[in-house]
């Protein structure tokens, strides 16, 4: 387990990596950003997309909530983080690509699967109520959720504006805890195929 002690020396190293030396990669990134990815994870800590794909400070934009899930479009409210963070992200900073990342025991899938508990779980999780329809494991229903967050993307009019134009690419992608292996959502075949190493 990290301590919050464990944490500060942690940022300490950070400092020396990013802010000290002849080569300081925050001299280019304080005055703005410029990632080519958004990615829109899970909150659980064993999946932070930073550490999964090697990221340096500033290659991705990363929005994260329980179960890396997309609301639909509206035009009165909604999930308002996930949506400034996409418009924000599409609009402004002009990403290529649109990574919906889900994992295996994901524990907002699992309350999916069996009735959410709480008080703001429940309502969350509401937004993936059509995936659990006929999905008969864990995997099938997580997966089933990366599809419906790629779904929902599309009722995003800026979204598909720009992916029509081919300015922009959305892609679904799981990750296996169990064995390691990423896999990816194919468009023209609809199931989930092993990301070549």
């Amino acid at each position: 387990m990290c301590s919050i002690d464990a944490l500060l020396k942690g940022f300490q190293r950070f400092r020396e990596k990013y802010f000290q030396g002849s080569d300081k990669p925050y001299d280019r990134l304080k005055l703005a950003q410029r990632p080519d990815i958004l990615v829109i994870a899970c909150s659980d800590s064993r999946v932070d997309p930073a550490i999964l794909f090697d990221a340096n400070p500033g290659d991705l934009f990363v929005v994260r909530n329980v179960a890396n899930l997309v609301p639909p479009y509206s035009d009165h409210g909604g999930a308002l983080g996930v949506c400034a963070a996409l418009e924000f992200a599409i609009c402004q900073l002009e990403v290529e690509h649109v990574v919906v990342l889900g994992h295996s025991q994901c524990g907002g899938i699992q309350a999916l699967a069996t009735g959410p508990d709480g008080e703001f779980i429940p309502q969350w999780m509401y937004i993936a109520r059509d995936a659990s329809s006929d999905q008969t494991s864990a995997k099938a229903l997580e997966q089933s959720s990366i599809r419906l967050s790629l779904g929902n993307l599309m009722t995003f009019p800026f979204v598909k504006e720009r992916v029509d134009e081919a300015k922009l690419a959305i892609h679904g992608w799981y990750f296996d805890l169990d064995s390691g292996e990423l896999s990816g959502y194919d468009h023209q075949t609809g199931v989930f195929k092993a990301i070549p190493r």
